[in-house]
């Protein structure tokens, strides 16, 4: 990576909020899983919020799964960022998809990318502004806000990448264990989704694009991440959340 990154305004990202949410039913059988609440609030608020304080003023959000409900919820905010609706009742897309859908909102410019379910605690200095900062338009394709495999909440899995002493990611290996998990906020290129398949395909075909190329970076997130994926999920969270409210 270059000394000196090549700053690059990013006011602009999409919200992944179409899924199905499988994993948290039986929830998400009345219930979109971005509008389950954790600590008092939707998980598509706290991205949206994050969003808001690390600088995004326009956010596209994908609707698919109960969309009427997505739809009224998102229409009901008020403040930033401002929300453009994509409409993916039709077809989902999956992740890489949606997001093409959605590209002629972003013009040439890099963007974020947020999972909806991206929730953690914040260390000393945001981690939006963070991965920002660290952006690097020359060296970089795609760079990912990763989180630390053994102290991620609700997480069991046997992580992601590998990060160099650069910040450049590569995948483990099928009987590996990584470091790192990818905590679902990203910034990528428009133009990398220029020779990409119609229709549904999912946005790991850009991260494999991006470590063959070597400009796949990471980012280790300042806090802590917290895994929403199942109903009992969220009372871990929110009692980690109320722990660090209380903290000294």
């Amino acid at each position: 990576m270059s000394d000196a990154p090549t700053q690059t305004a990013i006011t602009r990202a999409f919200v992944l909020a179409a899924g199905l949410g499988k994993r948290m039913r039986p929830i998400t059988a009345t219930v979109p899983k971005p509008l389950v609440e954790v600590a008092g609030k939707a998980l598509i608020d706290h991205a949206l919020d994050r969003a808001a304080e690390g600088g995004i003023g326009e956010a596209v959000v994908n609707i698919h799964w109960l969309a009427d409900q997505m739809e009224g919820h998102l229409l009901r905010r008020t403040g930033a960022p401002a929300i453009t609706i994509s409409d993916e009742r039709d077809a989902l897309l999956d992740t890489g998809g949606g997001v093409k859908k959605a590209l002629a909102h972003f013009g040439k410019e890099p963007f974020v990318v947020f999972n909806s379910d991206s929730f953690w605690l914040e260390g000393p200095r945001p981690n939006l502004s963070r991965l920002i900062e660290t952006w690097d338009s020359q060296a970089m394709d795609i760079l990912l806000l990763v989180a630390p495999t053994a102290t991620s909440l609700g997480y069991e899995g046997a992580g992601d990448f590998f990060m160099d002493a650069d910040s450049r990611l590569s995948w483990r290996g099928e009987r590996e264990v990584a470091p790192f998990i990818y905590a679902g906020v990203a910034i990528l290129k428009p133009e990398l989704f220029a020779d990409t398949p119609d229709g549904s395909f999912s946005l790991t075909t850009l991260f494999g694009r991006a470590v063959e190329r070597e400009r796949l970076y990471g980012l280790r997130l300042d806090g802590q991440w917290l895994h929403v994926g199942t109903p009992e999920a969220i009372a871990a969270a929110e009692a980690r959340v109320k722990e660090s409210a209380t903290a000294p």
